[in-house]
């Protein structure tokens, strides 16, 4: 029986993520992500998909985060009608996010077409519409960890939670029958033990091929504690010398909800009761519903302080929600004391571009860096130090104090994700996607030094590449 994997996005790079199996004959996909970067990178958007849509039987997605779901209005748009299987909770986060992610598509299309239409050039059409996002909702499969499903014929899937973000799954996947049967495993997006509001990532026994996430295959994240104390510094130095606001360029789904948890926990400690604390993303406070409404999701701690304090959630208290754009634009007149959590989480996009316009170059305003910065994007040039952003044509000097808070990462680091890969058992072969080429290699190089740890067969996928199942372990890479 041939037995497929290729690689189509999210190799040797953080976006996009998208591999294509093939067993007997049917095809399917796992994640289909849009790729965010530079305007250079987007533009990879509107490339034909390099398989056909039509040939697609079923598609598993990992996450909501649009780098792994964001293409499915387009895969859709181009004649995909089968099912998209995911976990529930997946599927109600990509109700709010794709339709948003559409809308943002619009937006932006209508502006460049604004500026065509200066040059007397022809109109462009957005990638996807808001029907065809919704469309792509009707198709969704909900699923539930634990749970067994037969996707295609000869493979078989079930969902474990990973720990990334609420939702989010790392996938085994049996594929074939009798003794010719092959077990993969796909990680998604792995998350951290001993994080706030979600589970551990799920540890895995066995698999005959194991791929897995590395975007941080190269650095160790600071400690939690260390990470809290980091915080609270940043805050009462604020307070104390600094006297203006603070930003926080966040995802709507994972981090913004991490952050009002922590404000709640913390609020005593960090003295927020001087801050007026806003969430100023609509997405990100549907997000924060959804969040609220999966309670039996949550790890025991956030359960457990639920209990004990009924009718104060811990998401739901010591923030102010920012609907409407009249209401997020009046934040722009207050010069200091707010907190201002904000999409998108690497500045490229959002609420956030209008407030780093009117804070970034004021001293007195403090800015947090708390999540992945993609290259090519505005967060990514921030982090790398650069001395001004151009902002809705505007260049803004960077004055405000810049803190990165690696330690917020809802990604595991090297040390976890070599243990979560080192529970498996005889060192199954593996093969790294979705990290850039510096960090997949610092990952190599460990791996390969422990016994432990090293694979019995190690690759990083590029582009492109199709490897046969049949032939493992001795990942053998077959023509496309």
């Amino acid at each position: 029986m041939q037995m497929t994997l290729q690689f189509l996005g999210a190799t040797e790079e953080v976006t996009g993520s998208c591999h294509l199996l093939t067993v007997a004959g049917k095809q399917m996909l796992l994640d289909c992500g849009l790729i965010q970067g530079g305007k250079a990178d987007e533009l990879r958007n509107h490339e034909p998909f390099s398989f056909d849509p039509l040939a697609i039987s079923a598609v598993v997605l990992s996450h909501a985060h649009i780098d792994h779901s964001g293409r499915l209005p387009l895969l859709v748009k181009a004649g995909y009608t089968g099912p998209i299987f995911t976990h529930k909770a997946t599927a109600e986060l990509c109700a709010i996010m794709l339709k948003d992610a559409a809308m943002l598509q619009v937006r932006d299309t209508e502006r460049t077409n604004k500026k065509r239409a200066k040059h007397e050039l022809e109109p462009l059409e957005p990638l996807f519409t808001v029907e065809d996002a919704e469309q792509a909702i009707t198709q969704f499969v909900s699923l539930e960890y634990g749970q067994v499903t037969q996707v295609i014929p000869h493979v078989d899937i079930c969902l474990s939670d990973a720990g990334h973000i609420l939702g989010s799954a790392l996938v085994e996947l049996w594929l074939g029958e009798g003794k010719a049967q092959k077990k993969l495993v796909f990680s998604g997006d792995l998350g951290r033990a001993g994080m706030p509001i979600l589970r551990n990532p799920t540890l895995v026994d066995t698999a005959d091929l194991v791929l897995m996430e590395s975007t941080y295959g190269n650095r160790f994240h600071r400690s939690w504690t260390d990470t809290l104390a980091e915080l609270k510094a940043i805050f009462s130095k604020a307070v104390t010398e600094s006297h203006g606001n603070i930003l926080l360029p966040a995802f709507s789904v994972g981090r913004a909800q991490e952050l009002l948890y922590l404000f709640h926990l913390y609020a005593k400690e960090w003295d927020l009761s001087r801050w007026k604390v806003c969430l100023d993303s609509p997405m990100a406070i549907e997000a924060t519903r959804v969040y609220v409404n999966n309670y039996p999701l949550m790890d025991d701690d956030f359960k457990r302080f639920t209990r004990q304090h009924p009718g104060q959630h811990p998401l739901l208290s010591n923030v102010e929600f920012i609907q409407t754009t009249e209401e997020s634009i009046a934040l722009n007149d207050v010069h200091k004391g707010l907190i201002i959590i904000a999409g998108s989480g690497m500045c490229n996009g959002g609420r956030i571009r209008s407030h780093l316009e009117h804070n970034l170059w004021r001293p007195e305003c403090d800015v947090i860096i708390c999540g992945y910065q993609a290259l090519g994007t505005p967060g990514r040039a921030l982090v790398d130090g650069a001395e001004e952003l151009t902002i809705h044509g505007n260049s803004i000097k960077v004055a405000a104090k810049l803190h990165t808070v690696g330690g917020l990462s809802a990604h595991a680091d090297q040390a976890e994700l070599l243990r979560w890969y080192r529970h498996f058992e005889s060192q199954p072969p593996l093969v790294l996607v979705h990290g850039e080429p510096e960090a997949q290699q610092g990952l190599v190089a460990v791996m390969n030094q422990d016994s432990k740890t090293k694979p019995k067969a190690l690759a990083i996928a590029t582009r492109g590449d199709m490897l046969d199942l049949n032939a493992l372990p001795k990942l053998v890479w077959v023509t496309a």
